[in-house]
């Protein structure tokens, strides 16, 4: 790996980032600095986590900063469960988006997995 920029977890972390933005532009005004901001926050958090654990010097440090973006994926989850239930966002939608950040939960687990595994 060269960079983050060529893990695959980041590259989908990154669209999901763009998706999410879509999402909340269409959220109610008030929400502008609640859900809306939060949303983008923790979703933004994804794959900043994974770019600074890649950037860091151990395998161990890189694995720590999956797991705050594990912590951030589940904030997301529950965050899109909330924008559902308040009928700021369609159940298609948040259907979708709770499809694509499965995969990158799971994709942030397999990298942990391999990172765990593998001696430095």
């Amino acid at each position: 790996m060269k960079s983050h920029k060529d893990l695959i977890v980041w590259q989908k972390a990154m669209s999901f980032v763009e998706d999410i933005y879509s999402l909340t532009r269409g959220f109610p005004e008030e929400e502008k600095y609640g859900l809306s901001a939060q949303l983008r926050r923790a979703s933004v958090s994804i794959p900043s986590n994974i770019s600074e654990g890649a950037a860091r010097n151990s395998k161990k440090e890189f694995e720590h900063f999956l797991y705050i973006g594990l912590g951030s994926v589940a904030e997301v989850e529950t965050q899109l469960e909330l924008a559902c239930r308040l009928h700021f966002a369609s159940d298609s939608t948040v259907e979708t988006l709770l499809q694509n950040i499965t995969e990158i939960r799971r994709m942030i687990q397999g990298l942990i997995g391999h990172l765990s595994s593998d001696k430095d």
